[in-house]
């Protein structure tokens, strides 16, 4: 728009301006230069340190002949015949395929990689940039009709429903639009494997992957993201609850510095017990019959699960449940052969029109509700003993901690057996016929990649009276050895919630055992029992009933509160009682549930109060010499980051953010952290640096960069170095321009001249590379690394098995290096995250990642169960449910820990 045009758009001057005033002059705003976009760092170089180890993993080579052609994506839109959108999903790729085989021609004979939503991709191009087709299809599985028909004429038939039930069976007619949007070159995968990635090559890989989904789909597979679960009984196991583990296959491509490749893995996912709806429930809320259900609890588990219903074998999908039960539930019913004028329809309930009018026998239906499968304002009410839950259906909510141990142990599979397993799952895939792969000029080979490892040796470990051990295969005892920094444990108290047990017995046992171990354990003041009328009352009102008692009884503040616990996990006092100590008193406890009380039990026990009250139980010999190369010669900083969320069917449960820092350089073994809520599902944390106001900064690194200056001995980091948990590839550019920054802007917040070298290394865990010995039914050792072949083509990343597996496969850790200014060499790099494994205080044994990503972990957990117990009383949604929005209601605050526990490692 021109400067003229401009000055005619403005109001007209005001019409008279008082001579003293003076116009204010806009002055011209210095625009911050935008800083360039980090991205990972590429490799510099592969470490070469620790004894060689030849290696298999399941890796398999892929060769690529055509790298000249096109994928051409393009647009799906689907339509009723009114022109309606269709919503929901799976009707979709039943819609493509009647594309497909009607109009082959048209589509110049081309197979079509459809995504199953909105997009679908060819190799070449169709004959036009916009096709529109009609089809015509039966009524497609669920009750995908929009409400506008009655279940086998359950509910309210009316005229145009019984002319649809004769027209072949409700068919249905829809148009589909497909249009042009973007071509992707095949060299881009090409590219990619020598290093030079364009933008390109993630969106050509990721066609590969829907030519994988898409094909698992004609199988009839259900599909989560990149795995695949067969309708095979033999691979389900039940896990309780209702709930079913059901094994499948992980399939996808990785570029790697060897080329592109598959990897496979075995997967668990839970799914519903399929069969009648009555005996999922029953088992779900483990009730006796179906009398004793909870049916509010019912709605919310069945929302969204599809069902069939008997005699007609019908699909719909559950949209609710009726208000009323079924023998007093009414609907409107148009009467048979009634004179025209008259009025024509009747009130009647849905049993006495199933029963009397469909002579359909109800046993036990007619004081249960009915379940709905209509729409809200049409419902369409079928009885509960008719409905039967489909096979293949994702169970969304979070497990108990017995269903979760029944999965664990169940879906575990030694190397071997998942050697075969994976050998077997390639042969029965059948890549080789899946004609798009063959356009490509794709082919999968049949054997596992071999690769180098490496095996790093152990560290050394001090313990107390300067005795130094070499721990063997991964693990390490207190046998016949002394803590090296141990605490006096005094002015403390034992407090009994309802355990059963020999609680003196237990206290002489463990101040002899803290004996032999160097702690020296005072006799408590007393062991507060609690008050059995209160045994029943809410958590909340429990732990105050006994802070109330200890209070009474105590000359003063105890230090310690060894807790007693009746439950071993999942508690509902651990809460409550955790945030009442640390929050309101600053008081260190620790919480058993003694229930094999012996002297292992014991000693780890000891490790983690001593651990919390400041003390250390084993340190590594480079610490204590200190010799650690980079990170003992200047202040270092060391940083874990973690993210829990809710369960995936908790959309209103708050996130939290825990970050964690090392203490007392040159000590690598101490931490302390710092833990707050954010947004529910928000993965990068958003309190890092959080200005009030042009001095004040009440972010979490602020925190964390004053108690490293204050306990080390008033030195500000020179390098810090940030370990981050939880995030994805595609979210790595994030933790640089976002989170690294965040973190930048806290550091010159407090000193502008101050500029500390970083160090970014992403540590993931969720991923499906495993590493097998050949000829051996061993995991591979502690202290495995590998960084070639099949790491990234040009990203600094390596493979860290440093724990000793015990059962099922060893899952080691995929480290990516984003970012290193303090100049690690690769050898240097991985021995620091070894010993990192080797310095966690609550265990005997290396773990396999990092400790302050464990810490951090840890920590997010026990402040989340801080909130826990005050959201219970709110109905968390399950199956992707409209759960409150978290970001239009203030996010709850966590409270702030007593001063006098901040700085510990309360969280061990």
């Amino acid at each position: 728009m021109g400067s003229q045009e401009n000055e005619e758009c403005l109001p007209p001057p005001p019409p008279i301006v008082p001579a003293d005033i003076e116009p204010i002059k806009i002055e011209p705003q210095i625009v911050k230069k935008k800083l360039p976009t980090k991205v990972p760092m590429a490799r510099r170089g592969l470490g070469s340190k620790g004894a060689k180890l030849p290696l298999l993993t399941n890796h398999f080579k892929v060769n690529v002949t055509n790298t000249d052609g096109y994928f051409f994506q393009y647009s799906v839109a689907l339509f009723y015949e009114d022109g309606r959108p269709v919503e929901g999903k799976g009707a979709g790729r039943k819609i493509l395929d009647r594309v497909q085989e009607t109009y082959g021609s048209e589509l110049n004979g081309k197979d079509l990689a459809y995504d199953g939503e909105k997009t679908l991709f060819t190799i070449g191009s169709l004959a036009q940039n916009k096709l529109e087709f009609t089809v015509v299809l039966e009524d497609v599985t669920s009750n995908r009709n929009n409400g506008n028909a009655s279940p086998d004429g359950h509910g309210s038939p009316n005229d145009t429903d019984r002319k649809r039930l004769k027209k072949s069976h409700r068919s249905k007619t829809y148009k589909v639009e497909i249009s042009f949007a973007s071509k992707i070159p095949l060299q881009a995968i090409a590219n990619a494997l020598k290093g030079h990635e364009t933008e390109n090559y993630q969106e050509a890989i990721r066609v590969l992957d829907i030519i994988l989904r898409q094909h698992a789909a004609k199988q009839g597979c259900l599909l989560v993201r990149q795995n695949f679960f067969h309708n095979d009984p033999k691979n389900f196991t039940d896990v309780g609850g209702g709930v079913l583990g059901c094994r499948g296959l992980h399939s996808s491509f990785r570029t790697t510095q060897s080329g592109l490749s598959l990897n496979i893995d075995v997967s668990t996912t839970m799914i519903v017990h399929p069969g009648p709806v009555v005996d999922f429930l029953i088992a779900n809320q483990n009730v006796r019959d179906p009398f004793s259900l909870d049916w509010n609890k019912a709605k919310r588990t069945l929302k969204n699960l599809r069902i069939t219903t008997s005699p007609t074998n019908q699909e719909y999908k559950i949209t609710g449940l009726s208000e009323m039960p079924c023998k007093d539930q009414l609907f409107t019913l148009k009467k048979r052969g009634a004179v025209p004028g008259e009025d024509d329809t009747e009130e009647i309930t849905v049993y006495d029109y199933f029963v009397n009018r469909r002579k359909i026998s109800l046993q036990y239906s007619a004081d249960l509700p009915c379940i709905n499968v209509g729409k809200p304002k049409r419902p369409t009410f079928v009885p509960v003993e008719l409905c039967s839950l489909v096979s293949l259906q994702r169970y969304t909510k979070a497990l108990s901690t017995l269903q979760r141990s029944s999965l664990v142990e169940k879906s575990r599979q030694k190397p071997q057996e998942r050697m075969r397993v994976l050998t077997d799952a390639l042969k029965t895939s059948d890549y080789g016929s899946e004609p798009m792969l063959r356009n490509c000029g794709i082919s999968i080979t049949s054997g596992f990649t071999q690769v180098d490892g490496r095996v790093l040796q152990a560290p050394r470990l001090k313990f107390g009276n300067g005795e130094d051990f070499n721990p063997r295969n991964g693990r390490w005892n207190f046998n016949n050895k002394k803590i090296v920094q141990p605490v006096k444990i005094e002015k403390w108290a034992v407090v009994n919630f309802s355990a059963r047990c020999d609680v003196r017995g237990l206290v002489r046992d463990l101040i002899k055992c803290g004996g032999m171990k160097g702690i020296h354990v005072e006799q408590p003041f007393d062991c507060f029992e609690e008050n059995g009328q209160f045994r029943r009352a809410p958590p909340l009102v429990r732990v105050e009933k006994m802070f109330e008692h200890v209070q009474s009884k105590l000359p003063g503040a105890p230090k310690f509160l060894l807790c007693l616990l009746s439950e071993r996990k999942n508690s509902d006092l651990y809460g409550p009682w955790k945030k009442k100590n640390l929050a309101e008193f600053g008081i260190v406890t620790q919480c058993i549930a003694p229930t094999r009380v012996n002297d292992q039990y014991l000693t780890n026990v000891l490790l983690k109060i001593n651990a919390k009250l400041g003390g250390m139980n084993s340190l590594l010999g480079v610490e204590h010499s200190p010799s650690i190369p980079i990170v003992s010669k200047a202040p270092t900083l060391i940083l874990g980051m973690d993210v829990s969320h809710g369960s995936p069917g908790q959309t209103e449960i708050p996130s939290i953010a825990a970050v964690v820092s090392s203490r007392q350089w040159p000590l690598i073994s101490k931490y302390r952290a710092c833990v707050r809520t954010q947004g529910a599902k928000v993965e990068m944390i958003d309190n890092l640096f959080k200005p009030v106001s042009d001095t004040e900064d009440e972010g979490i690194i602020r925190e964390l960069l004053i108690d490293f200056y204050n306990s080390s001995g008033n030195r500000k980091p020179d390098n810090i170095i940030i370990f981050r948990d939880g995030v994805s590839e595609s979210q790595f550019n994030q933790v640089l321009n976002i989170e690294l920054s965040q973190i930048i802007e806290a550091c010159k917040f407090l000193d502008e001249k101050w500029n500390p070298k970083f160090l970014v290394i992403v540590a993931q865990k969720n991923h499906h590379t495993k590493f097998f010995q050949p000829g051996s039914p061993d995991n591979v050792p502690p202290g495995t690394v590998v960084d070639n072949k099949i790491c990234h083509p040009r990203n600094y990343d390596f493979y860290m098995c440093a724990h000793a597996g015990m059962i099922g496969t060893s899952r080691p850790t995929h480290y990516h290096v984003l970012l290193d200014e303090i100049g690690f060499s690769p050898d240097d790099l991985q021995e620091l995250v070894h010993s990192l494994s080797y310095v966690y205080q609550r265990s005997t044994t290396a773990i396999s990642v990092v400790a302050p990503i464990c810490y951090a972990h840890l920590a997010a957990s026990q402040v989340g169960q801080f909130m826990k117990f005050e959201d219970k009383s709110e109905t968390s949604s399950s199956h992707g449910g409209s759960g409150r929005d978290i970001n239009a209601s203030p996010i709850p605050q966590l409270p702030k820990l007593m001063d006098s526990v901040c700085n510990s490692m309360f969280f061990v």
